[in-house]
């Protein structure tokens, strides 16, 4: 148990430098090929600090594990929005850009309904539920990557490079193979030894997944939001967690379901009662965390306190109620 414990901590060491690596590769070389910084930061950075989640979701689902890709997604949204971006709302509440969150705020609850009518009514996640969800994928990336060449002020500062030696092409091509490789190595132990964890605990894999891989694999996010707060730009960092959360629910459950179709997890059930608690408990609070953010924030065209200190507290709560319920 103690080495599943140290090899699951392991490969969040893996997935976290290993995106950093794949991020920093692909960055540079888009750039020798001078992309504009807006393309770059919603295609490459975005795809890359989502990819620890593709890779854990993808990897559980070939492996069997459908309940680590179904509650890698659902826990990685909740930790984004009612951790993640509730820090950067608590420590820099004001005015935000809404233009800027309604496309992804659009989008989100779309594919969030798609993801409801596979749990609810569906039982099942099919492959072609997974080729909808990659659809869906590109045709926000597209709609991104145009929004953001018509407003590139809005933009400018997803990318602000830090000084340093310029490399060269084939150390920006080794960076992206060794980074993609050690995220893999990462995720494989992350599902690997979160299954033997969640054995050894007794309790379901969802909640392995739904708390612990879910807020590792969001820890780019994390460090996202934190840069954004040191420079600055509170809204920027929020903005990047609805787009993450877009990622989640289109691009990471999208590669998995294509790649292995697998049904809802029922194993986890609320209180004894035969109810599925992820139906009746976390993606309804899936879906509650995003509603408060954002609807409030589209009304007052700004973010309050309130608000970051009420989703604080929804996350503490529901980090407790995985264990008690």
């Amino acid at each position: 148990m103690l080495m599943s414990v140290i090899l699951f901590a392991v490969g969040l060491v893996l997935l976290i430098k290993g995106g950093d690596w794949f991020v920093d590769g692909a960055t540079g070389i888009a750039k020798r090929f001078n992309l504009p910084d807006i393309v770059v930061g919603a295609t490459v950075v975005s795809i890359g600090t989502t990819l620890p989640e593709v890779m854990v979701s993808t990897t559980g689902a070939l492996q069997g594990s459908g309940a680590m890709a179904y509650g890698n997604a659902i826990g990685s949204i909740i930790c984004n929005t009612a951790l993640i971006a509730a820090i950067s709302i608590v420590c820099n509440p004001g005015p935000v850009n809404t233009k800027s969150m309604k496309t992804p705020a659009i989008f989100f609850f779309c594919s969030a309904a798609l993801y409801c009518v596979a749990s609810y009514f569906l039982g099942e996640f099919p492959r072609w539920m997974g080729f909808m969800m990659l659809a869906i994928f590109v045709v926000y990336m597209v709609l991104t990557v145009r929004n953001g060449m018509k407003n590139p002020d809005e933009a400018e500062h997803e990318e602000e490079e830090e000084g340093g030696k310029e490399r060269k092409l084939w150390q920006e091509l080794a960076l992206l193979v060794i980074g993609a490789a050690v995220i893999a190595v990462g995720a494989d132990l992350l599902v690997e030894h979160g299954q033997v964890i969640a054995l050894g605990l007794g309790v379901p894999e969802t909640v392995v997944a739904l708390l612990f891989v879910a807020l590792g694999t969001s820890l780019p996010e994390l460090v996202t939001t934190i840069t954004s707060l040191r420079s600055g730009h509170a809204s920027l960092g929020v903005g990047n967690v609805i787009g993450a959360n877009v990622f989640n629910l289109v691009l990471v459950s999208g590669v998995a379901v294509s790649l292995a179709p697998f049904p809802v997890p029922m194993e986890n059930e609320l209180l004894n009662t035969g109810l599925n608690m992820s139906l009746v408990f976390e993606i309804p609070v899936m879906l509650g965390v995003m509603a408060l953010m954002i609807f409030p924030t589209l009304a007052t065209k700004k973010l309050a306190r309130w608000q970051g200190i009420l989703l604080l507290s929804i996350y503490a709560a529901f980090c407790v109620c995985q264990f008690i319920l």
